[in-house]
């Protein structure tokens, strides 16, 4: 295909198929019912369960059961809980007694669960005792109290007396392909909570083409570390193995060593695992005694993946690298490179579109095409739109135009071929004097300044300017960061002068998301608050704590 303008019509695949998460469970268990499905991957070996397919199903229809007999199809249930085979269990459980997932992060603090419990209209919580040293009890009974939907409170030590209590005279209903199946909070790197709304359809099919251009076959096995409440967890990596009838190891979070563990004890073929989790991993003394060898692929994104770290982990453990790239509200993935593709195109680009989804580059202002090479906003059209923002139409009126099209919010160049180029987000978009300035540009080009480990750019409010430009400057040596008027006169040797910036910080790690995105908008606030002053010498050496 050769493209004209910056507009990829939807490719014809194998097929988009109406299925259902339940769907796709039976199918894994007729077709390989004695194969390994899940496996919960806790650190102690001894204490390590797993489940056949046969098994699974059998659990999922037990706990489905239970579940109908204290809620009704279509309501919220809430998950709040670090990864487990047991969550993935109640995950598959809900969506197959026709319910919800509310998937809330085990970080939050009693407000912050509230107002998911709140927005969501949830009935139930099904919530993990503690996790790391917070006492999720008091934080499940604090917000709960304020909730006036919530009725049932189930902690995780008490999930399989629920269970037990399945009455096997109960009728599973049937659940429709494009019936919701589970709310995914979105606050991301803007700080504003919206729930999408994803339904069955969406999730199993984009999943499953994920997992076939990252070349997952038959029996694949996938090692998860990333957050079952994460759209990455809950449903790319999950669903993705079971589309192959694979087996999906789960670990209760990332830790380097348990992870190059899990590869090795597993003969793992695939993962997700975001840049900063890679470094790890190879950073990790474990890397160079365990053997990784069944690695087939890694795959990657959520934030920028360096042409360096791409080479290092293929050449490290002798693997393809596929690199996604897309948003909650599209059920996960939009685009994503080929393990075929060249080194270039995996270094610089995040590849073609998903089959049978459309994408187009427009214009912010005017809503034109724009032409090959352009920048414009990613829009995207098709089976993998979420059906919207939980109980907020205006703010699905905002982001789903009248034709059909979701607007992302992402910035993007597109070439001939369809390749996409990510270079920023709309609402990141800094103006001064007049003139738009995109903060992707002047991050690639600090990328590769020598000292400079990570580097996020933001606008500082001027009364002057309107904007002014901010580098906030994670050093190689903390200790010893890079010269302000240095950097200064590096950019402007290789960038516009009015693209260079003019106020520079420093900090030791930023604020990020449980998907790997850096949280700008923390930083941003706290600058323009004035919580965080740049020194007139220095340029700034104030800690950006998280």
């Amino acid at each position: 295909m050769k493209l004209k303008t910056s507009d990829w019509p939807a490719v014809p695949s194998s097929g988009v198929r109406d299925i259902t998460l339940p769907g796709l469970l039976r199918e894994g268990a007729a077709a390989a019912p004695g194969r390994v499905a899940l496996v919960d991957a806790v650190p102690d070996p001894s204490e390590r369960r797993s489940w056949t397919y046969a098994e699974l199903l059998r659990d999922t229809e037990r706990y489905a059961r239970a579940l109908l007999a204290d809620f009704e199809p279509g309501d919220r249930i809430a998950i709040f809980a670090a990864n487990s085979g047991d969550w993935v269990v109640l995950q598959q459980a809900i969506a197959m007694a026709g319910m919800i997932v509310v998937a809330a992060n085990p970080a939050y603090r009693k407000d912050e669960l509230a107002y998911v419990l709140r927005q969501s209209g949830a009935v139930g919580i099904f919530y993990q005792r503690s996790y790391r040293g917070a006492d999720l009890a008091a934080i499940v009974d604090a917000a709960g109290a304020e909730v006036d939907t919530v009725r049932t409170t189930i902690p995780d030590d008490e999930w399989q007396k629920f269970a037990d209590g399945s009455d096997a005279a109960i009728r599973l209903p049937d659940v429709a392909p494009t019936d919701p199946v589970q709310i995914q909070y979105t606050s991301g790197t803007t700080g504003f909570p919206k729930g999408a709304l994803l339904h069955h359809k969406g999730i199993v099919n984009e999943a499953t083409f994920v997992f076939e251009r990252a070349g997952m076959g038959d029996g694949g096995v996938c090692v998860n570390a990333m957050p079952m409440y994460h759209i990455g967890g809950g449903a790319v990596t999950e669903l993705g193995t079971m589309s192959a009838h694979g087996t999906y190891v789960v670990l209760p979070g990332f830790d380097p060593a348990g992870v190059l563990e899990a590869y090795e004890t597993y003969r793992g073929t695939h993962g997700l695992l975001v840049p900063t989790m890679l470094i790890a991993l190879l950073d990790h003394p474990d890397s160079a005694t365990r053997d990784l060898s069944s690695m087939q692929t890694v795959l990657s994104g959520a934030a920028t993946v360096p042409e360096a770290l791409v080479r290092r982990v293929t050449e490290t453990w002798n693997c393809s690298f596929s690199i996604l790239f897309g948003q909650t509200e599209m059920h996960g993935v939009i685009s994503q490179t080929k393990v075929t593709d060249t080194a270039e195109d995996q270094a610089t680009t995040v590849g073609q579109p998903l089959p049978e989804l459309e994408v187009r580059l427009v214009d912010p202002i005017d809503g034109r095409v724009v032409a090959l090479g352009e920048q414009g906003e990613i829009c995207c059209r098709g089976y993998q739109n979420m059906i919207g923002y939980f109980d907020m139409p205006e703010a699905t009126a905002a982001t789903i135009d009248d034709d059909g099209w979701l607007h992302m919010g992402d910035l993007a160049t597109m070439d001939e071929r369809g390749f996409l180029k990510i270079s920023g987000r709309l609402k990141e978009m800094i103006i001064r004097g007049g003139v738009n300035i995109y903060p992707r540009e002047i991050e690639d080009l600090l990328f590769d300044h020598p000292e400079v480990h990570d580097v996020i750019v933001v606008g500082v409010p001027d009364d002057y300017w309107g904007e002014q430009i901010g580098a906030v400057i994670c050093a190689i040596d903390p200790a010893a960061p890079p010269n302000p008027d240095e950097l200064k006169a590096w950019c402007r040797e290789r960038i516009s002068a009015h693209k260079v910036p003019s106020m520079w910080f420093f900090a030791e790690s930023f604020p990020m998301t449980p998907s790997g995105k850096i949280q700008k908008f923390k930083i941003r606030d706290r600058i323009a608050a004035g919580e965080i002053v740049p020194d007139k010498v220095t340029g700034g050496s104030l800690s950006v704590p998280r």
